[in-house]
């Protein structure tokens, strides 16, 4: 896209790859300038480096086989959740969040699975479905996977409700929309804003996938050898039964 919306892309949403405050209470991810109290809080945490997301000892597993799960009702407890989230894949672990003063659910929890195949599978199916008549939200653990990502509770976060006050866009709930107006381009540069991420465009029913384990050197290398592998193995299977057949046929 070239500082504006294209007429390909009008009817179309995009997904935020990067974190930024700014970005995140913008509905089309070009505001320059912050429109609430929280936003203010949440530049100066990621300015000030003052949220770690990997500084939380409660945070156990793999984040790529863990899932975010939101809008829970209070009254679901961990089992009812285990149940419920089982029909999915095999869950490894499961950490429902409470206060931690009075122990009461916070209404909402992180599911991680066996594999990220099965947590994939949840991300898909798993959204929007019911558990305790509360249709719940699925999305992929942005805290540990998403750059510069700084919560809710800080200003931040993806999603809210109208009467907050504090909608955030460009997640899976709330994507941001096609810029109807030329993005200021200079401006976003100027606060060290990145600009909205070309190419994510996509049309209102995808599903955005999650992001995907980066694949070292050592695992293309294993997997071109097992791919070898199979290769010369089937070869030598078809030269085998070849020569099988040219003996029984010279034998008769």
């Amino acid at each position: 896209m070239s500082g504006g919306g294209s007429s390909s892309n009008l009817n179309s949403v995009f997904y935020a790859e990067n974190y930024h405050p700014i970005q995140a209470g913008s509905i089309d991810g070009t505001d320059i300038l912050p429109h609430d109290n929280a936003i203010y809080r949440a530049l100066l945490c990621s300015s000030a480096g003052l949220y770690d997301p990997f500084g939380d000892p409660k945070v156990i597993g793999d984040p790529y086989c863990t899932l975010f799960v939101g809008h829970l009702c209070h009254l679901t407890n961990e089992e009812t959740l285990r149940k419920a989230m089982s029909r999915f894949g095999r869950v490894k672990n499961l950490r429902l969040v409470r206060d931690i003063v009075t122990g009461a659910s916070r209404g909402y929890s992180f599911v991680e699975y066996e594999t990220e195949r099965e947590m994939r599978h949840a991300y898909e199916d798993a959204h929007h479905s019911m558990i305790d008549d509360s249709e719940i939200i699925v999305d992929y653990n942005r805290q540990q996977l998403m750059p510069g990502w700084i919560p809710r509770r800080l200003g931040g976060g993806l999603g809210g409700k109208k009467e907050s006050g504090q909608l955030r866009f460009g997640g899976r709930e709330r994507p941001f929309r096609a810029p109807l107006r030329p993005i200021p381009w200079d401006g976003l540069k100027r606060l060290g804003i990145p600009p909205p991420p070309e190419g994510r465009y996509m049309a209102r029913f995808e599903v955005p996938s999650p992001p995907r384990r980066p694949r070292s050197p050592g695992d293309r290398e294993e997997h071109s050898h097992k791919r070898h592998h199979r290769h010369h193995s089937r070869h030598s299977h078809r030269h085998d039964r070849r020569r099988s057949s040219s003996r029984d046929h010279s034998s008769g």
